[in-house]
């Protein structure tokens, strides 16, 4: 079983930027494919970005297609969310996730991934 730590969240005005962390553990991270997700209140949650392990492949939804940057350090075990120009509609609580992966392919479906981070609080402020 993965575990997986979030970090980075937080107050931002908007059109600041925020980086989100997951670091990795129990399993072998340069085999993940990893994504983060988000859930805002009432909502369902929803796709945000991913990276497959194979050749560092990306995804993103088209709410932060050009807003976002998701990367991996494997070195770290760690994978990261850059977001910038962040919107108030940006505001939920952000998880990251893990699965065996699809090899070159991000995996972009909550149900390709088996395991959760607990989630960290993005709230922008207008």
């Amino acid at each position: 079983q993965v575990q997986l730590v979030e970090s980075g969240g937080g107050l931002v005005q908007a059109g600041g930027s925020l980086r989100l962390s997951c670091a990795a553990s129990g399993g072998t991270f340069n085999r993940l494919a990893m994504g983060w997700f988000r859930q805002a209140p009432g909502k369902e949650r929803e796709f945000v970005a991913a990276i497959s392990w194979s050749e560092g492949n990306t995804s993103y939804d088209d709410s932060v297609k050009g807003r976002c940057t998701i990367s991996r350090d494997n070195a770290k075990n760690t994978v990261y969310l850059q977001m910038n120009s962040l919107k108030p509609e940006d505001t939920a609580v952000y998880y990251c996730a893990a699965g065996a992966g699809w090899g070159a392919t991000p995996m972009t479906r909550t149900y390709a991934y088996d395991n959760w981070g607990q989630g960290t609080q993005v709230t922008v402020s207008s």
